[in-house]
């Protein structure tokens, strides 16, 4: 592979001016900087990014960090991510921590080896369950800056985004309401994420101060039927509303209605937590609440870069983005 050096040697300039030329400093004349540039094409010489990285203290690359690959939210975050970065010029690795806290802490770790500028990254679930934070605190102390999204630790000072998943579904939940709705269900296969939590929040506090039925919530773990505890829900509970906090809750809610016997909305009306492609699963389609994906991820790197960029490494000026959802009234709800 051709090199600065030889470059500069059959141009007969200094490593200096072809260096400049290729990047198109000001100092350099327009005809120079068209003969470096054509002979650096003809030999297909490309920049030493490892040198460059070093000299500048920079990789233009980005560790993005997700708890499962096979989650149709987060892929369209990762693309978003992808997406923006290149924008800026910045190049990604992606780990996946399949939900393990000692996976997550490996991929931190592995990365925080001057592979990377610093991280945006969605927690995994152990990692929730045992608030463990101490080593997204040691990557920021070691100058590696963080984003976090969707889930995300609040005692770790760092920038993150997030959706307006609380006022989601309340708003929601009082919709069903003004349907005229009394005895509003809540599914939830997510009860033990922080993201899950809000939810869970917005819908009681909906119910609490605008109806006379009290809470009725189904939590249903990874190693639980579903379909046989959404069953069981609506014969004891006899609902006729569902809200479900997750993506596919809401859809086998709608097939689980129909199968015992329920008219969808007429008898039971369903409002999930949901892409337009998990809404395509049921017939009516789910109303669902929209995540905009693609903008959570190129909000997340926008405030990388930003931190990237910024002169001194104060911490106390970390923002938190909130994107909101949208609201998209299929055939499950009147």
């Amino acid at each position: 592979m051709v090199t600065l050096k030889q470059l500069a040697k059959e141009l007969n300039v200094s490593i200096s001016t072809v260096s400049k030329a290729l990047n198109n400093s000001e100092e350099i004349g327009e005809d120079t900087i068209k003969r470096v540039k054509e002979l650096a094409a003809l030999y297909n010489y490309k920049p030493n990014k490892v040198a460059l990285s070093l000299k500048q203290n920079k990789t233009k690359t980005i560790g993005v960090i997700i708890p499962d690959i096979l989650n149709y939210f987060l892929a369209k975050v990762l693309f978003g991510i992808e997406m923006e970065a290149a924008l800026y010029g910045y190049n990604i690795i992606t780990c996946i921590s399949n939900e393990s806290l000692e996976k997550e802490k490996e991929s931190l770790q592995l990365l925080a080896n001057g592979s990377v500028d610093g991280f945006i990254l969605s927690i995994a679930q152990e990692t929730q369950i045992k608030n463990e934070v101490a080593h997204f605190k040691k990557a920021i102390g070691q100058g590696l800056p963080i984003v976090m999204f969707d889930r995300v630790a609040h005692d770790v000072l760092c920038d993150k985004v997030i959706v307006d998943d609380f006022d989601a579904i309340y708003n929601a939940t009082k919709l069903l309401l003004l349907e005229g709705r009394t005895k509003i269900g809540f599914i939830s296969t997510i009860d033990d994420l922080s993201v899950g939590k809000l939810r869970e929040r917005g819908y009681n506090k909906a119910i609490l101060e605008n109806s006379n039925q009290n809470p009725l919530v189904l939590r249903i773990s990874k190693t639980e039927d579903s379909q046989f505890k959404i069953k069981a829900f609506f014969e004891t509970n006899h609902v006729d509303g569902v809200i479900a906090a997750d993506s596919a809750s809401g859809v086998i809610a709608i097939n689980t209605a129909i199968n015992i016997g329920l008219h969808v909305p007429k008898d039971v009306s369903v409002i999930g937590f949901s892409s337009n492609y998990i809404a395509n699963h049921s017939i009516p389609r789910l109303t669902s609440i929209r995540q905009h994906a693609r903008d959570i991820g190129a909000n997340a790197v926008q405030l990388l870069i930003k931190r990237l960029q910024q002169k001194n490494d104060a911490d106390t000026d970390v923002s938190t983005r909130i994107i909101k959802t949208s609201f998209v009234k299929n055939g499950s709800t009147l």
